[in-house]
C-alpha cells in the first residue's frame, strides 16, 4: 500500500486476535457494514474483505473456507464455492463474477484492527 492511501486510512479495532479461528474466519460489523476477517495462520498473515458474497447476495464469506491456488491466498463461498483473491478481491474461479472489496489489516496490542479510507467512513461508521 503507498504512503499516501495509508495517511487516508482510519484504523478500528474489529476484535481480539483469539476470536478469529486459525486458518478460518469471523463477521464483525463496523456501523452497518459486514466485514470478515481471515486469519491465514499457515501463512501467518491476516485478510479482510466484505463478508457479502456477490454471486447470490448472501452474507457468507466469514464462513468461507481458505487456502491458497498457484500460491495466492483465496477464500470460497461456503455455499456455492466461487473463490476470491484475499489479497485482490478479484473472483479467481470465474472472472464474469464480480469482486469482492478487500481491506488493509494490522494487528497491535492483542487486536486486529481494520483500515478503513476517510471517504468511505460514512459508508460503515455513522
Amino acid at each position: 500500500m503507498h504512503s499516501a492511501a495509508q495517511n487516508n486510512l482510519r484504523w478500528f479495532k474489529a476484535c481480539r486476535l483469539e476470536e478469529v479461528p486459525k486458518d478460518g474466519g469471523v463477521c464483525v460489523k463496523l456501523g452497518a457494514q459486514q466485514i470478515a476477517v481471515f486469519r491465514f495462520s499457515r501463512r501467518d498473515q491476516w485478510y479482510a474483505t466484505q463478508n457479502l458474497c456477490p454471486h447470490k447476495q448472501q452474507m457468507v464469506l466469514s464462513r468461507g473456507l481458505i487456502g491458497e491456488s498457484a500460491g495466492e491466498p483465496k477464500v470460497a463461498c461456503p455455499f456455492h464455492k466461487k473463490t476470491f483473491s484475499l489479497e485482490t478481491g478479484g473472483c479467481l474461479s470465474d472472472p464474469e463474477v464480480f469482486s469482492i472489496r478487500t481491506y488493509p489489516v494490522k494487528t497491535e496490542e492483542g487486536f486486529v484492527l481494520l483500515g478503513l479510507e476517510e471517504e468511505t467512513l460514512a459508508d460503515v461508521c455513522p
